[in-house]
């Protein structure tokens, strides 16, 4: 019997991708609760399951007393010399049960906190999985997309999980069967199982993917300061070495724009912006309004953060951006509050544009 239950116990980790030893645990436990019914509740029943050596016993502790008062959990000195010939008033003698005396009731018991035990199990499997992979970027496999709410039912491994419609790149069509990559914003334990967050507009996923594409990002050479997105659209990224022989903006560009064009490609044509950190507020806010030319940034305050750029009449525009997407993403990057001004002073009624 013992040889069967460790083989199927073998396969089911096999099956399930559990370590044999997690389940026989919660197999054991289960085998107590239900046990522990059919003596009063107490905690006298144990259960050792060890794999290894195809071990299985089952066993109750009953108190050798004089006079039996709770029959559940006392046996007297002749009935305790049945299993120990040794035994006398207040020994605890250890009774082996025989598995195949179980009751009807106790084993359906056991069967539905077994089932409950292994989906635990695979709960928490689950959720270690994740959790092992959070901030950090994954390959997920499409396997139906709602047509109602959008949202994509995806299979990251063996777990499977949801990426939102809002959490998708605008325009970007997902089909069932296509590998994307998603970016594992947070993972939380609920009453329903964990709760995993996935997204393919965080800037978060930038960072990651520059990661993969430039061995200098990888190795610490070269550092992301800050990543500002509007996924779908432009994203903007700040890079820095401590190495003054190394052109940071360059490698991450690559030979031919090599490197940002297969992270272009990845997110549908989004375009990106890579430039230099400084220390120097001044500095760091011209670079971050590329691609427009920058003739001068002047602090307003330090606290709050707030300067003014001032910018040729023909930039004006392009330092904008549609809608105010430049400005907005470079307020983001550099995290002071941007005022443009053109170099005339003449913008409409109000001299400035304030982000």
């Amino acid at each position: 019997m013992n040889n069967e239950f460790f083989e199927a116990l073998k396969f089911m980790g096999q099956e399930k991708g559990i370590e044999e030893a997690y389940i026989a645990d919660k197999i054991a436990n289960a085998i107590v609760v239900a046990l522990r019914k059919d003596y009063g509740g107490k905690d006298i029943v144990s259960c050792v399951i060890d794999c290894e050596n195809r071990i299985f016993n089952v066993s109750v502790r009953k108190t050798v007393v004089e006079e039996i008062e709770d029959a559940c959990a006392e046996l007297t000195v002749d009935q305790a010399k049945n299993y120990d010939p040794n035994a006398k008033v207040g020994d605890i003698v250890e009774i082996l049960l025989d598995t195949k005396q179980f009751g009807r009731i106790v084993a359906q018991t056991a069967k539905h906190v077994i089932r409950q035990g292994i989906r635990d199990v695979e709960r928490d499997k689950t959720l270690a999985d994740f959790q092992s992979k959070t901030k950090e970027l994954v390959t997920a496999v499409v396997h139906r997309v709602d047509p109602k709410t959008g949202n994509a039912s995806i299979t990251i491994g063996n777990s499977e999980a949801t990426l939102p419609k809002l959490e998708q790149v605008p325009d970007e069509v997902i089909e069932e069967g296509d590998h994307i990559k998603v970016y594992v914003v947070d993972v939380k334990s609920t009453e329903k199982g964990p709760k995993v967050m996935l997204s393919r507009t965080h800037p978060g996923l930038v960072k990651r993917l520059f990661e993969m594409e430039v061995p200098e990002i990888f190795d610490g050479t070269i550092e992301i300061k800050s990543v500002s997105r509007q996924a779908g659209s432009r994203t903007k990224l700040a890079v820095w070495s401590a190495n003054e022989e190394i052109d940071a903006v360059g490698a991450c560009i690559g030979q031919r724009g090599a490197r940002v064009n297969q992270i272009v490609e990845e997110l549908a044509g989004e375009k990106i912006d890579i430039v230099k950190y400084s220390d120097d507020p001044v500095a760091f806010v011209s670079e971050a309004l590329s691609p427009a030319k920058v003739l001068s940034v002047e602090i307003i305050s330090e606290e709050p953060k707030a300067c003014r750029a001032t910018v040729p009449d023909s930039q004006l525009s392009l330092a904008i951006g549609n809608k105010g997407q430049n400005v907005r993403l470079a307020a983001k990057l550099t995290g002071w509050k941007i005022d443009i001004r053109p170099e005339s002073g003449f913008y409409g009624e109000d001299d400035d544009t304030v982000i």
